[in-house]
């Protein structure tokens, strides 16, 4: 999948107003993912991406320990939503992470997931990928 009908899919399947909107949604979450899990889990899904979206997921040195909670503030502190835009701000990385899961080899988003604590609220991150099979317009390999 190339950039542009990757944000296009983000901007549509997230409802929101413009591809800026959906670049700045893509960007806070893959680089705030990149600080959370280590490089190999990053390069491993950023491979698989456009070269435009790699570099957010995987220029972040090193990995911090911080949980699902913690992550939200994040996006919405990098994004600069509203105060309160918590579920607003999830809601947007979900929908990064559906698209991911479109533009990538089966099992590449469950690299990611692997490497998060399944104690923790991080299956919140990947409930769109979870549910039911979206419409074959929209299923995995479909440019």
């Amino acid at each position: 999948m190339d950039f542009d009908t990757f944000l296009g899919r983000v901007e549509s399947r997230g409802q929101l107003a413009s591809t800026e909107d959906a670049l700045r949604a893509t960007r806070i979450t893959f680089e705030t993912l990149g600080r959370r899990v280590d490089s190999e889990a990053a390069e491993r899904l950023g491979a698989q991406l456009p070269g435009e979206l790699e570099r957010f997921l995987t220029k972040e040195e090193g990995t911090e320990r911080f949980a699902w909670g913690e992550f939200v503030g994040r996006l919405v502190e990098a994004g600069g939503y509203d105060e309160g835009a918590g579920g607003t701000a999830a809601h947007h990385a979900r929908v990064v992470l559906s698209v991911v899961d479109d533009a990538t080899t089966e099992g590449a988003v469950d690299t990611v997931r692997e490497r998060l604590p399944a104690e923790e609220d991080w299956d919140e991150l990947f409930a769109l990928v979870d549910r039911e099979e979206r419409p074959a317009a929209e299923g995995r390999g479909a440019e």
